[in-house]
């Protein structure tokens, strides 16, 4: 009888069970609800990515022929647009808020990365399918994470983490033409701007952050807000700086 009661004893009612769920639930709830987002424009006004001028197939080329990739008809200030990555930095909740972790994919097609600019936050791991009927050998010598992932073939995939936030610039040892980028940002909070400029990042805590946009040909651009529960905040860039559009540092 008494180890029954003892038993008994440990149950929380169910009352209470009920209560505490309700209790979590409105938790729950109440931080989603005081998570903000930070949206913003980039505005750039004038071309600054050179594009690379290819022969199509090499006079050296060795084995099946691979057409190279072509750029999409593009209007140049929609394409400098979108090549923005744009994330969340600071010592407050940004520098302590935890990424998420995942796997993503750069693919080798036509001679190409596919996508050749990639954001990922810190920790996740990026694989390079090769999809050409022909080799290739991506490496890096960037600081935040250095590579190289030896020659192979079609329907082979080699793949690397970063446990570190930073750029890293990708190529092929046997393609002079093929360049990619990874953005390893800090955080989950981060975006890319689409072409009209328009960026959002979802769900921030409030508090002190930095915004960073970075542009691969303009460099870095930095701009500190305050993130307040009730409202979005907003994070406009001027790209190239003039006058308050950013900090930017070289």
């Amino acid at each position: 009888m008494h180890r029954e009661a003892s038993q008994r004893s440990w149950k929380i009612p169910a009352t209470m069970a009920k209560s505490l769920r309700i209790l979590f639930a409105i938790v729950a709830l109440t931080a989603c609800a005081a998570a903000q987002n930070v949206t913003g424009t980039i505005l750039i006004t004038k071309k600054l990515t050179n594009r690379r001028v290819t022969p199509s197939v090499s006079i050296y080329q060795r084995g099946p022929a691979v057409a190279l990739g072509q750029d999409a008809n593009q209007d140049p200030l929609e394409f400098e647009r979108s090549q923005v990555v744009i994330y969340l930095e600071g010592p407050g909740p940004a520098g302590s808020d935890p990424a998420d972790p995942a796997t993503f994919k750069m693919q080798q097609l036509n001679r190409r990365f596919v996508p050749d600019l990639l954001a990922v936050p810190v920790g996740s791991t990026v694989s390079f399918p090769n999809m050409d009927p022909i080799f290739h050998n991506i490496f890096s010598l960037s600081k935040p994470k250095s590579f190289d992932l030896g020659s192979y073939d079609k329907g082979q995939t080699r793949s690397v983490a970063f446990p570190k936030p930073g750029i890293v610039e990708v190529y092929c040892h046997l393609h002079t033409n093929m360049a990619g980028t990874i953005v390893i940002t800090p955080n989950r909070w981060y975006a890319r701007s689409d072409r009209s400029g328009k960026y959002q990042i979802r769900d921030v805590t409030p508090g002190k952050y930095t915004v960073v946009a970075w542009h691969k040909s303009a460099g870095f651009f930095r701009k500190s807000i305050l993130v307040e529960a009730g409202h979005d905040s907003v994070a406009d860039f001027l790209i190239p700086i003039s006058g308050d559009a950013g900090v930017k540092v070289q």
